[in-house]
């Protein structure tokens, strides 16, 4: 049977492979001076920051409202729409920042860091304005902007981005609706990213799978963006998987009762062959009369 890939939400959502692709889609025009590194390892240990964005000009002035703090070197740390940045979490990230200028030799003056969320940092803001006697200001909207550090730091909460100025990182998040999910395929289709934006679509597709599948009903936008990314098949794959799961746990439920019917029908026979009445077996098997009158 042929499976629909909008018919089944696979179990797993990978925020932070589609926060790459929308933190590029949010500096297209930059594309040509800068280099972005997903998921970079920061030393021969499991430390791993969610992006690093490099200029490949000391020059190049970056106009983008996320990215005005940029220099040389800039860390991005990423939580997806269930997850917050936490004061453990900036701590962490500033050991990387550290870490990093280190290992690579350059100056601690050369880097940024940034934090992404979906909420309002207010534990972490009060913490950093309170207890580390930092300034922090919302230099534009969704973006806060601290100072008194050597290294600059901002926190952005993609929630409260302008749409017209942050669709990506805006729509990033599992609380689309039919305007803002058609928003965002019509400028997909417009710019012909989709295969670009693989792992973004995939995202906004299975965090907010029902209303997908509902604009799926009006266009076949969705449908062919997963056809033309090959997520289609990886969805129809997860979807069959599932099925033939699902059928050998019903087979193996099925087998177990048959097991247990035919283990009856022994205790059924050998009752009655040793003379025991048809009431008898009936209350220690729970079959019929009529059930047991046949096994005679």
């Amino acid at each position: 049977m042929e499976l629909n890939p909008l018919d089944t939400e696979p179990p797993h959502i990978p925020w932070h492979p589609a926060f790459v692709e929308a933190l590029q889609m949010e500096l297209q025009d930059y594309e040509d001076v800068l280099e972005f590194h997903p998921e970079f390892q920061l030393t021969s240990e499991p430390l791993r920051i969610d992006c690093v964005v490099i200029k490949k000009a000391k020059n190049v002035v970056i106009k983008k409202n996320i990215a005005v703090i940029f220099r040389e070197w800039n860390l991005l740390e990423y939580k997806s729409p269930d997850d917050y940045v936490s004061v453990d979490d900036f701590y962490k990230v500033y050991a990387y920042a550290c870490l990093y200028a280190s290992f690579n030799n350059i100056p601690i003056t050369s880097l940024t860091v940034s934090f992404v969320e979906s909420h309002h940092p207010k534990r972490l803001l009060d913490h950093l304005g309170k207890d580390r006697g930092y300034k922090v200001a919302e230099t534009s909207p969704g973006i806060y902007t601290v100072s008194g550090d050597i290294l600059p730091i901002q926190v952005i909460n993609s929630r409260k981005l302008p749409a017209e100025e942050n669709l990506w990182l805006k729509n990033l998040n599992n609380e689309h609706n039919r305007f803002t999910i058609d928003r965002v395929s019509n400028e997909i289709d417009k710019q012909g990213k989709a295969a670009r934006l693989a792992a973004y679509l995939y995202v906004i597709i299975t965090a907010n799978f029902a209303v997908a599948k509902e604009a799926a009903k009006m266009t076949n936008t969705f449908e062919r963006f997963m056809e033309e990314t090959g997520l289609a098949a990886k969805a129809r794959a997860e979807g069959e998987a599932r099925g033939e799961a699902r059928g050998r746990a019903e087979g193996e439920v099925r087998g177990r009762a048959e097991g247990e019917v035919r283990g009856m029908e022994k205790v059924a026979r050998n009752a009655l062959a040793q003379g025991a009445t048809p009431e008898f077996v009936q209350k220690i098997t729970g079959f019929d009369i009529q059930t047991i009158t046949g096994y005679k």
